[in-house]
């Protein structure tokens, strides 16, 4: 029985404390001078990252965009997956973009633009390394180094990013300084607490909100449109990270003979893809989608729980992310038992066709002003095209293809392309004129990826099509002459996926 004090003590117990319930740690004194001594503490060796030597050029294109405001970019916070468990942190894009940092790096950090003259100076607040005299090295699960490992110091941060470097417990105070006589911009929802910092300052200097939400609006635009031409070193990350999506859709075709003999085939085709990701990268950059059957006909399927049939095909549309935190974004269909039969061949030959047309027109830039919205209309007259031939559509291709027809989309709702980075659909952010309106130009890397999906309740269907749904996705380099196919190293022909999928 409970007694009344005894529930006002639960009732009053501070929740993040509550781990003591089930969790008993040492605290006594005589703990805390034992546990502080005895340690090597030397600073951890830290070098220059990769991307160090690229990251000032971005900062300045952010800088020179805003001149006179101060910018503030969150890495973001842990989140709680369930109860005490957090899943695995990942940091804002335009927050790795501008600092370089990569898997794992740096929860509740801000980097933080202040300006100066014409310029900023820019300094990058995080957690540092905490002595081992205190609470967190021992007792905090979440920042802890007993618990989670060395952290980098001030120092070392500062080497690794070329950035200055303060401490985080100061950086509410750099953010809301003198707000009533600057303007500040905050890339919004990357940190809720950051968030809740700064709308409280605004409102206490009567700033005017809706203003103040759009010039944010405007900092997230200018960080997504940043990424659309990708630079050397974002090139090389991205070509690491399609490396090693091809082992994964390796496992994944060796892993088919299993995938057959299980309950949830997919699953085995899932965990195929991932032990690449995550044994050779950072893991996948979005869920995997291991569709059989039917379920290819499901565009974003990632359940992945149905078995994988003889005669059927599956659809993997997986992306391995490297360390850099880039990833890449490869579909392909493969026939389970090793052929294509006529009326999946007849499928996939469509899909390829048309994924050949929409690689010809990205390719065109060389010769003339290409639209990045004319790579999908490519897509679509072949597309159109063969569903007349199949006798599918109920109008011709042509009127199909009209602003007022568009029936062909019944069968491909999904855009051809996007962009592709540090976010599988990168740049989202950016203005249409930007994205599907701009000229494509090179470093912009995306995805060509045409489909058919007949799902087996499609009455409008011939019985043979149904329950038969295609892909192929590649990712795109645009060059100065042309397009580069990062994925060319994937069978990606009816007759290479066949040879691939039999082991020839």
């Amino acid at each position: 029985m409970t007694t009344q004090n005894e529930d006002s003590t639960e009732q009053t117990q501070a929740l993040d404390d509550r781990v003591n319930n089930r969790s008993h740690r040492p605290n006594s004194q005589a703990f805390r001078d034992f546990v502080a001594e005895g340690w090597d503490r030397t600073p951890l060796d830290a070098q220059a990252l990769a991307a160090a030597g690229f990251t000032p050029a971005r900062r300045a294109q952010v800088s020179a965009a805003f001149p006179g405001e101060r910018l503030v970019i969150p890495a973001g916070g842990h989140k709680v997956r369930s109860n005490d468990t957090d899943y695995r942190f990942r940091a804002h894009s335009a927050f790795i973009h501008l600092t370089g940092l990569e898997a794992d790096s740096e929860p509740d950090a801000v980097l933080v633009f202040e300006p100066e003259d014409d310029a900023h100076t820019v300094t990058l607040y995080f957690r540092p390394r905490a002595g081992s005299d205190t609470v967190e090295f021992f007792s905090d699960s979440r920042y802890g180094e007993y618990w989670v490992g060395p952290r980098a110091d001030l120092e070392a941060m500062s080497t690794m990013t070329g950035i200055t470097t303060e401490s985080a417990a100061t950086v509410d105070d750099a953010i809301t300084k003198d707000l009533g006589a600057i303007s500040v911009r905050l890339v919004r929802q990357a940190d809720v607490r950051i968030d809740s910092v700064i709308d409280v300052a605004r409102t206490q200097v009567q700033a005017d909100l809706e203003t103040s939400e759009a010039g944010d609006a405007e900092l997230a635009q200018l960080l997504s449109e940043l990424r659309l031409i990708k630079d050397e070193h974002e090139v090389a990350a991205l070509r690491e990270a399609v490396a090693i999506t091809r082992t994964g859709f390796d496992n994944v075709v060796a892993a088919l003979p299993t995938a057959v003999t299980h309950r949830r085939g997919e699953r085995i085709i899932e965990t195929a893809f991932e032990t690449a990701a995550r044994s050779e990268g950072n893991g996948i950059g979005y869920d995997t989608i291991a569709a059989a059957g039917n379920h290819a006909c499901t565009l974003h399927w990632i359940r992945n729980d149905g078995a994988v049939r003889e005669g059927d095909l599956v659809l993997v549309d997986a992306g391995a992310e490297a360390d850099s935190l880039y990833t890449a974004d490869i579909t392909r269909t493969l026939p389970v038992s090793g052929t294509f039969t006529d009326v999946q061949a007849k499928i996939y030959d469509a899909v390829l066709d048309a994924s050949d047309a929409a690689f010809a027109v990205a390719a065109d830039h060389a010769n003339r002003e290409v639209k990045f919205r004319e790579v999908h209309e490519a897509a679509m007259e072949v597309i159109a095209a063969r569903l007349e031939e199949f006798g599918i559509l109920p109008v011709s291709a042509a009127q199909s293809l009209s602003p007022e027809g568009q029936h062909h989309r019944r069968w491909m709702v999904h855009g051809t392309s996007h962009h592709l980075g540090l976010d599988v659909h990168d740049c989202a952010q950016a203005r249409a004129e930007m994205y599907l309106d701009a000229a494509i130009e090179p470093g912009m890397v995306f995805t060509i990826e045409p489909g058919l999906y007949f799902k087996t309740d499609d009455l409008l269907l011939p019985e043979e099509f149904r329950g038969n749904g295609v892909r192929i996705e590649d990712d795109v380099l645009v060059t100065a002459d042309g397009v580069e196919n990062l994925s060319a190293g994937f069978p990606r022909t009816r007759a290479e996926v066949e040879a691939w999928v039999q082991g020839r």
